[in-house]
């Protein structure tokens, strides 16, 4: 059970599982309520008939400020965690359902096929992260528009190499264990070895990975928006694209516009981070500690001599 690892959890792990959750289920509030939480809408300008002030200090009617556009900076900023969780959990779920089963079945049948495999993900994984998602996302902008779906794709391609990887090679020694061999043994089919025997062994490091890559996921999406391959201004909030804006304003000491969506974006990555991490020093049974109980010896009883 991968709970149990993580309630009998102590010490150092346990602090970095704790904080980090407590940062990711932030943004997670954030995302989810951000049409309660922010006072307007990501590109609203104007209230009650009367149009913002342009780069206006932070007030009590603007906490965070507003941008040369006279937009509200923290509804931005609420409104850009919705688009960053988006983006992270359609990219990596995505990453997931396509690394896993080509490394589970590139690991079990080897041959031809593994050597194929291998060959596709290998080219993929030698390109630039960075690179390869912008190339991406300009092809698939063309013909998707420039959402949130274009941009979590781009990012998708860049981590289906690592989950292959990961599970192909536990595959590749999992299979020659007892349990499968016995599994053939009394007929069980290749599909039902995968799925039943293999699946639930093999994917014991994919949670830590997939929480390590949705942090650098929130960099990639950033990196995207701040070189405009990212999400269109007009569709959502993106702190990338904040961030690029507020370049300007800093050389004028405006340093509200593109200072809070970057503290979004360090929180955040941190706070995935520290999950990661977390879950690595609980679930690797190679770095984790136990709970080691103290041992009574009972003592040695004396005959009646008083000689032992």
């Amino acid at each position: 059970m991968v709970w149990a690892p993580i309630r009998s959890s102590r010490g150092l792990p346990r602090w970095l599982l704790g904080a980090g959750c407590t940062i990711t289920l932030l943004f997670v509030v954030l995302a989810v309520f951000a049409p309660l939480i922010a006072p307007y809408d990501f590109d609203t300008f104007s209230a009650d008939g009367q149009r913002f002030a342009q780069q206006a200090p932070p007030s009590a009617e603007h906490w965070f400020g507003t941008t040369v556009q006279a937009l509200d900076v923290f509804s931005r900023v609420v409104f850009g965690a919705r688009t960053a969780l988006e983006v992270v959990v359609l990219s990596v779920a995505v990453s997931l359902l396509v690394g896993v089963p080509l490394g589970l079945v590139s690991g079990y049948f080897g041959r031809w096929l593994d050597r194929l495999l291998v060959l596709i993900t290998d080219t993929v994984f030698s390109f630039p992260p960075l690179l390869l998602a912008i190339v991406l996302s300009f092809l698939l902008s063309g013909l998707l528009g420039g959402g949130v779906a274009p941009a979590a794709l781009a990012i998708t391609v860049v981590y289906v190499p690592q989950y292959f990887r990961v599970v192909r090679n536990t595959t590749f020694s999992a299979k020659e264990a007892s349990y499968v061999e016995a599994a053939r043994a009394i007929g069980a089919g290749p599909l039902t070895v995968i799925t039943r025997y293999l699946f639930s062994n093999v994917v014991q490091s994919v949670p830590v990975i997939a929480t390590l890559n949705a942090a650098d996921a929130i960099l990639t999406l950033a990196g995207l928006g701040f070189l405009g391959y990212g999400i269109q201004p007009t569709e959502a909030a993106e702190w990338g694209y904040d961030i690029q804006r507020a370049i300007a304003d800093a050389g004028a000491g405006i340093w509200w516009t593109g200072l809070f969506p970057g503290l979004a974006i360090v929180l955040l990555v941190t706070g995935l981070t520290l999950v990661g991490e977390g879950l690595n020093e609980t679930l690797n049974p190679t770095l984790r500690r136990r709970r080691l109980l103290p041992v009574t010896l009972p003592t040695r009883d004396t005959d009646a001599g008083g000689s032992r």
